[in-house]
């Protein structure tokens, strides 16, 4: 089998419901801070905080326009790292409410560098059920039930959005989370990862994995087993709702050979577009996000 087709594991679907249904089942503990936080024009942007999954206190912001009820929002999940995603030209749309958390506990405004020693992507990750990334999917699904319940969203017309990390998880919302109804994954990671650690491995963070699986037994078995339930080009399978996705061709990170592997998985209706770009935020993500969401989200 080729290594840029899906690797489906038998009990895929079982393994997601039950991690949906954990989070489903969680209460929703999540407060606002009722003033605004930072100055951005066109939008109040004020702090958030919830419970996570685990029982420890996340923080984030909700972004929409002044005096909105009603509008169509978007979940904007941050890139790979500690630091949060800020509100801005690609975290927020005119009309539109946002919301974002940090993933691990820090502010919502939070800013920090990548540093290896800083790096999570191997943690839990010789078992699917103790990869750091199912405890955060399911904040991520927490974050879009609180979204969901703010009085300026109409719960009807709600998307996901990222880049990265972002955009890999929000294709993974789009996959099983019944509230996000289109999606945009920009340069979405961990693709075709049988492929990546055996070719493209040699930088970090995805070398975390390449350093992790040679410090225990049977690592490089383990590991592709539990990347094998959140390989973005696996979860592409079950995602049947509108999907755009953005391809950099000088991507050294999310390389085009793997995105390419993802796009072509998607189930449901799906647009790409091929940018002269590394891995990195491009212009064109702002409009071509916009414009989808319009389009799927029923905006005139």
């Amino acid at each position: 089998m080729s290594p840029f087709e899906p690797y489906v594991p038998e009990d895929f679907d079982a393994f997601w419901v039950e991690t949906v249904d954990e989070a489903r089942a969680a209460p929703l503990d999540f407060h606002r801070s009722l003033r605004n936080a930072v100055e951005f024009p066109g939008f109040a942007v004020e702090e958030v905080s919830f419970r996570s999954i685990a029982g420890s206190t996340l923080h984030g912001w909700f972004a929409f326009p002044v005096g909105a009820r009603r509008a169509p929002a978007f979940l904007w999940m941050p890139p790979y790292g500690r630091e949060s995603a800020l509100p801005g030209a690609f975290g927020t749309r005119a009309g539109y409410a946002s919301l974002s958390l940090n993933f691990f506990g820090l502010g919502a405004f939070h800013q920090e560098e990548y540093v290896p020693a800083r790096g999570y992507l191997a943690q839990g990750a010789e078992d699917p059920h103790t990869f750091v990334f199912r405890r955060m999917f399911q904040d991520a699904l927490l974050a879009t039930r609180a979204l969901q319940a703010q009085i300026e969203v109409d719960e009807s017309r709600m998307g996901a959005m990222g880049l990265s990390q972002g955009g890999g998880m929000a294709i993974w919302l789009g996959a099983w989370c019944s509230m996000v109804r289109a999606v945009v994954a920009d340069m979405p990671f961990l693709g075709a990862m049988g492929a990546a650690l055996t070719r493209n491995a040699h930088r970090y963070p995805l070398k975390e994995l390449v350093d992790y699986s040679e410090s225990i037994p049977l690592g490089t078995e383990r590991v592709l087993n539990t990347l094998s339930y959140y390989d973005t080009m696996n979860q592409a399978t079950r995602c049947r709702v509108p999907t755009r996705v953005t391809l950099g061709e000088k991507d050294p990170s999310a390389r085009a050979e793997n995105v390419e592997a993802i796009y072509r998985a998607l189930a449901g209706e799906k647009e790409l577009e091929r940018l002269d770009w590394g891995h990195d935020w491009h212009p064109k993500m702002v409009a071509g996000g916009r414009a989808w969401l319009d389009r799927h989200l029923g905006v005139e």
